[in-house]
């Protein structure tokens, strides 16, 4: 098994787990039971995406894309919030 994400959290692990196994590439999260364990400290570089090694070429570009899309998607919530001070859209 080799890593082909390192998540910053359990949901975007499971968005590439699940990107993954919906083109029949088995893949694997390592250290989703961890990050209970830590408590109130952040649980950064404990969770990691894993297929097999055959499969590594073929996820690649799909977790490329997905990576793209939660970058995409964090940069416009950190946009939104420097415009409006608040993550909650505007009233009205």
């Amino acid at each position: 098994m080799r890593i082909v994400y390192r998540a910053q959290n359990l949901i975007d692990a499971h968005l590439v787990k699940d990107a993954l196994e919906s083109v029949d590439i088995p893949a694997f999260i390592a250290g989703e039971y961890l990050t209970g364990g830590v408590g109130q400290l952040p649980a950064l570089d404990y969770v990691a995406v894993l297929v097999p090694a055959s499969s590594v070429d073929a996820a690649e570009p799909i977790v490329r894309e997905i990576d793209g899309a939660l970058t995409e998607a964090r940069l416009a919530i950190e946009e939104q919030d420097d415009d409006t001070g608040t993550l909650l859209p505007a009233p009205g």
